[in-house]
């Protein structure tokens, strides 16, 4: 592993904010969030086609693993519709929020996908994000809708990570994100039929963009989506998964502090908001510190048995 050096951890630093930004700018894009999405991946995959073909990287990966990652790109779609549904039914902290129990859901689903066995402190910890959850649902119950399809999008966002990285192991990491971003286009468009007959007033598509609309949705999928995504898999030759992880966990605080200085949420939430999100980002952080801890007292135990 390479050191990292002050720029890699300026670098690693902005990435995560870009995340955290993400739902910022689906607020300035005035079509909804279906559309929205529509548009974000099939730009995102021309441009992640572009990168492939530019490294001289193959496409080729096999017909079923094609279909199983087209699969996942459906889970990245209604991901994203939620993502940026949330965040305009109830408000961005609102949305970050909810999307920060993703740990809780990796802590119940890992293992029954993997075998990982239960670990008592994840338990502990995922109980602790109910209790942040039960907070924020007592206090700001007018964005129960909001908040549950935040955690709806942080259970679908679990998912197919816990995939993920099964497939990065087999394939380019770059090729299967130009298949997912695929996938959730692809999504979009099956939905479409059922979204206009029941999920509009119109039953008509917004497609049209203005300026604002078109330079946002290429900053999502140009900058957050693929240079985001190719940067932090490069910074990973340099960071510990440690690192990474916990600098990953900043990315709520970022986007609330955000969503304060821009939109002045600050005066919309109530005291239990900050209360809850305080306990859920508090359950976050703990999370790699506890992990750190047991894995050295682990260490220390193999090393005082005699070989």
């Amino acid at each position: 592993m390479q050191t990292p050096r002050l720029k890699d951890f300026l670098e690693l630093h902005f990435i995560i904010l870009l995340w955290g930004f993400t739902a910022i700018l689906g607020k300035f894009i005035s079509i909804p969030a279906v559309e929205l999405v529509f548009y974000r991946t099939i730009l995102a995959s021309v441009a992640l086609a572009v990168v492939i073909r530019l490294k001289k990287q193959s496409f080729r990966i096999g017909r079923r693993n094609i279909a199983k990652i087209l699969g996942v790109g459906f889970l990245i779609a209604a991901h994203w519709i939620l993502f940026f549904a949330s965040a305009r039914v109830a408000s961005v902290s609102i949305c970050l929020a909810g999307m920060a129990t993703s740990s809780l859901w990796t802590s119940i689903l890992e293992p029954i996908f993997t075998n990982k066995k239960i670990r008592p402190h994840e338990v502990a910890l995922a109980l602790l994000i109910m209790v942040g959850l039960y907070v924020i649902f007592r206090f700001e119950f007018d964005h129960a809708v909001g908040i549950s399809m935040a955690v709806v999008s942080a259970f679908l966002a679990s998912c197919f990570t816990i995939i993920n990285s099964k497939l990065t192991k087999q394939h380019a990491a770059t090729t299967i994100t130009c298949y997912e971003m695929a996938g959730a286009w692809l999504a979009t468009c099956l939905f479409f039929p059922f979204y206009r007959q029941f999920m509009t007033d119109t039953g008509e598509l917004q497609l049209g963009l203005t300026w604002v609309d078109v330079l946002s949705i290429g900053v999502l999928a140009l900058v957050c989506t693929v240079y985001a995504y190719t940067a932090a898999v490069r910074l990973m030759h340099k960071f510990s998964a440690y690192t990474m992880n916990l600098t990953v966990n900043l990315e709520p605080v970022y986007g609330i502090l955000l969503a304060f200085f821009i939109f002045k949420e600050g005066e919309q939430m109530s005291a239990g908001f900050y209360y809850g999100a305080a306990i859920i980002l508090f359950s976050v952080f703990l999370h790699p510190i506890l992990e750190s801890v047991i894995n050295r007292r682990q260490n220390r135990l193999k090393d005082a048995l005699p070989n």
